[in-house]
């Protein structure tokens, strides 16, 4: 893999913030090397991942900090999101690595979701400090597939800067080729569950990555998927901030899918079935709510 790089693009005007953000890639990208590369890497990777995981957190304290001085107004929110990545995430992260000795699918696995998990939240969380993007809440709390639409293309240019357009509202599931999909569920807080069904064209996600991360390419298949679902999530999550509605969403399950398995469930029904395209290549975003039941 060509080496990993700070994409300038990324800084949020804060120099101390971006500082950090960039020796963050430049320890993550030396551990993917050394997993990569190196025969005789447990020790060294075990050493190097603590290392990235307590400079990581040294820079959360940093950063929530920072926003305490200048009295950011989102500041308890955002500092919710870095608590549920240390206590949450994380932990999961280091309980799967231990159990699996350090083995390289693991240390990758590790790699990944971090790279892609702080990304994603520079991308969009951190912007918002300093006002790079605005989460504004501009549109109709509406699950009209007119709307969803919208929301979905200022998301993706205000995070990726990609401009998107609606190719086809009625999506009807055609094969994608090789691609990244995966399925999210979320728990919305009116009892509504919310399940999305992704499917990303091969080409945008490498050349999409590789654009983030001053790559050409990304070759490992698992980290693409790992970096893909934590950047997708963040934009997610982005998106559900454009709409007038309080009600927040937790995710509570993510699974990677074949292409087979996507199209399977696409089979059993999306209400909200839509293909958009970029320069990049094709995104279909597929939506479906329904109650919980409610516990007796």
């Amino acid at each position: 893999m060509e080496k990993l790089v700070w994409n300038e693009q990324l800084n949020i005007g804060v120099e101390a913030v971006d500082k950090a953000h960039a020796n963050i890639f430049r320890i993550a990208g030396k551990m993917i090397d050394l997993v990569e590369h190196e025969e005789n890497y447990r020790t060294a990777c075990k050493e190097g991942l603590k290392y990235l995981e307590e400079y990581s957190m040294k820079h959360f304290s940093e950063e929530e900090a920072y926003m305490r001085s200048v009295r950011y107004s989102g500041y308890a929110k955002h500092k919710q999101i870095h608590d549920a990545f240390r206590d949450q995430t994380l932990v999961t992260l280091k309980k799967t690595l231990e159990l699996s000795g350090y083995s390289r699918a693991a240390a990758q696995r590790f790699l990944g979701v971090l790279l892609g998990w702080i990304t994603g939240h520079i991308m969009t969380e951190d912007q918002e400090i300093t006002g790079e993007i605005a989460a504004s809440r501009i549109y109709d709390a509406s699950y009209q597939s007119s709307v969803i639409a919208d929301a979905f293309c200022q998301a993706m240019q205000d995070v990726f800067h990609i401009r998107t357009r609606l190719a086809d509202e009625h999506y009807n599931g055609r094969n994608m080729g090789m691609g990244f999909f995966c399925r999210l569920c979320y728990n919305a807080e009116d009892g509504k569950r919310v399940q999305l069904l992704l499917g990303v064209e091969e080409r945008l996600i490498r050349r999409g990555v590789g654009l983030i991360f001053g790559l050409s390419a990304m070759h490992d298949p698992a980290m693409i998927q790992e970096v893909s679902m934590q950047l997708y999530e963040q934009l997610l999550h982005h998106m559900s901030k454009l709409f007038k509605s309080d009600i927040s969403y937790q995710l509570v399950k993510e699974e990677l899918l074949t292409s087979d398995e996507f199209r399977s469930d696409f089979m059993t029904r999306y209400p909200c079935s839509m293909l958009f395209e970029t320069r990049l290549g094709y995104f279909a975003f597929c939506a479906r709510t329904w109650k919980n039941k409610k516990k007796t």
